[in-house]
This record gives C-alpha cells, structure tokens and sequence, in this order.
C-alpha cells in the first residue's frame, strides 16, 4: 500500500480536534492535532503523537510539559489556524492553567507533565500524566476523511 492509501483510511476514523499548547523560554507555542486519546484512571494518562518535523516536538521535549484544548464547533477557525492552514496569522488570546496557555472556552483544557514518551516511525508519542482540567459544555469539532465534520447534536 502506498502512504496515501494508509492516510485515506486512517481519515475514515472520526476525531475530535484538539489544539495541543506549551510554554517555552516565555513564548506560547501550539499546534493542532487530532491524534489524541485516554490512556489510563490510575494515573490519569493520555497521549498526544507529534510528527518529527513538528516544531513542537522540540518545545515538548524541552518543557516536559503540554496542555491539551478539546475544541467546540465554534473553535474551527482556531484550529486551522495552529495548523497552518489561514492565510494570515491572527492573535490569539489564551487562558493560563497550573502555569501554561490554553484556549478560552474550549471543551476541556487540560494540562499534563510529560510521563514517558516513545519514538515511533516519524512521530514521537507523548504519554502526559494529567495535573488540572476543566470542562464545558458545548457540541465537539470533528474531523473526517480530511474535512472538518458535521456537526451531530447530542440530544
């Protein structure tokens, strides 16, 4: 199989999208992701997967530290934004939680230290004990097959 094959059929798994945040040498830096998920209770554990030439693979690496930001529907723009994907860069305001930057009104904000990481092909995954949350209530960003989703009511 080719690498387009593989990344269309990893694409038929519906994500949320998160916007994964750290604080390094006192700037903020972010990326989005869709390659997050829970890992373990006891200890409380999820995991991130960053790509090798990702410039938050470094900043993580460097810190130790990573807050993850659950995104609403209404936070699209936000994460074509730390994807890269808007032409031009608009500012962005962030919230602070146990010392790093999280994105106002998203789902879940939750902030992590780093407890094992693993190099694994050309992305590096990213086990994070979890410190401090914080939950909303809102209807989830998905991601499908290469295109933000349908948004499909909760009730």
């Amino acid at each position: 199989m080719d690498d387009r094959e593989f990344r269309n059929a990893m694409g038929k798994f519906a994500t949320g999208v998160t916007v994964i945040t750290t604080l390094c040498d006192g700037e903020v830096h972010g990326m989005t992701a869709n390659a997050f998920m829970s890992v373990s209770l006891n200890p409380k554990l999820v995991l991130i997967s960053v790509g090798e030439k990702a410039r938050m693979l470094e900043k993580i690496r460097e810190t130790g530290r990573f807050a993850v930001n659950i995104l609403s529907v209404e936070q699209r723009e936000l994460s074509m934004q730390f994807a890269g994907q808007l032409k031009e860069n608009r500012e962005v305001s962030f919230d602070w939680l146990s010392g790093l930057p999280v994105i106002p009104q998203a789902l879940v904000n939750l902030t992590c230290n780093v407890y094992s990481s693993y190099e694994a092909g050309d992305h590096t995954l990213y086990v994070g004990e979890v410190v401090e949350l914080i939950t909303r209530e809102g209807e989830p960003l998905t991601f499908f097959a290469g295109k933000y989703g349908i948004n499909v009511s909760l009730d």
